[in-house]
């Protein structure tokens, strides 16, 4: 019989890397930090990835830097799972009436609190050494963003849109990435961030259809109990202005003609999503939610074709 310290999260791939192969004493603290499911950072890493791609053309090269690119993907792992935990750690009380997060590790017993904080600290000291290797406007953009991650966690318990708090903070890095190349924020990168809050709002309602009859219960608000049966239609607004944005962003940093082909099949990739939804099907919603890995890199592609021709 599986104990406390070795019970898999409910909405974990049961063939995870974590359940697998990872020592059982570990276990716990990377199922805190989400490294069980870790198609999410890549929606903390795209907007890191886009905004120092467009920015490459400004530095005279038509590849973003590899090392910047690499610092980024360690910062973002440990950054979505340092959120993960301060937002485990807030919630737990909620998350034990859920079933889907009531086998997380805080609220079935495999993690204390006190040894959560402990870990979120660690993690917290390993984000701020990749960030102390950007320049000076960098460092200061990534530390004030530590505002929007200490207040999200709070803000279903105040509003219905919660989504627009987490997509100000998960797209925050399109602003860094912008910065670390050019060291001062400018207009395709507001666009590009503008772009990024709206795709968020659109995949993170779809996510939370999962969780509707629960939340409802118990008193947390979302973007999908806002929607309800209106819910396709909001994701043509918040598709469609995502969509408008990057289009935008392109222009402003003057993106060849292959950029504009590109930004068509991520935008047909959104198209899809719309159309395939069903908001009474969990499984249905996930499998959505988790494809908006793909449209990153259709838009991580655009950005790059746009510059190397």
């Amino acid at each position: 019989m599986s104990t406390p310290d070795d019970q898999a999260v409910q909405d974990a791939n049961p063939r995870n890397w974590v359940d697998r192969w990872a020592p059982r004493f570990a276990r716990p603290y990377l199922r805190l930090a989400r490294a069980d499911r870790p198609i999410p950072m890549w929606f903390l890493l795209w907007p890191c990835w886009w905004g120092l791609t467009l920015a490459a053309p400004t530095v005279s090269t038509s590849w973003p830097d590899p090392v910047l690119m690499l610092l980024f993907a360690v910062g973002a792992f440990v950054m979505r799972g340092a959120g993960c935990t301060y937002n485990d750690m807030v919630d737990r009380d909620f998350d034990a009436k859920v079933a889907r997060t009531a086998s997380r590790p805080i609220p079935s017993g495999a993690v204390s609190v006190p040894a959560a904080f402990v870990f979120l600290c660690a993690q917290c000291l390993i984000g701020l050494m990749v960030l102390l290797s950007f320049n000076q406007t960098t460092i200061w953009l990534g530390l004030s963003s530590m505002l929007l991650v200490a207040i999200y966690p709070f803000m279903k318990r105040w509003t219905y849109w919660p989504q627009i708090f987490l997509g100000l903070t998960f797209n925050w890095g399109a602003l860094v990435g912008w910065t670390a190349v050019t060291a001062s924020v400018s207009a395709p990168a507001i666009a590009l961030y503008v772009g990024g809050i709206l795709w968020t709002i659109g995949y993170d309602t779809i996510y939370a259809h999962q969780d509707k009859e629960d939340d409802a219960l118990i008193g947390v608000k979302s973007s999908a109990l806002a929607l309800g049966d209106k819910t396709r239609t909001g994701l043509w607004w918040f598709y469609g202005g995502a969509f408008l944005c990057f289009g935008i962003a392109g222009t402003l940093a003057a993106l060849a003609w292959p950029f504009y082909i590109g930004l068509a099949g991520a935008g047909a990739h959104l198209i899809w999503q719309i159309q395939n939804l069903d908001i009474d099907s969990p499984d249905a919603c996930l499998r959505i939610f988790l494809s908006n890995k793909n449209f990153g890199w259709l838009l991580f592609g655009a950005i790059l074709a746009g510059i190397l021709f």
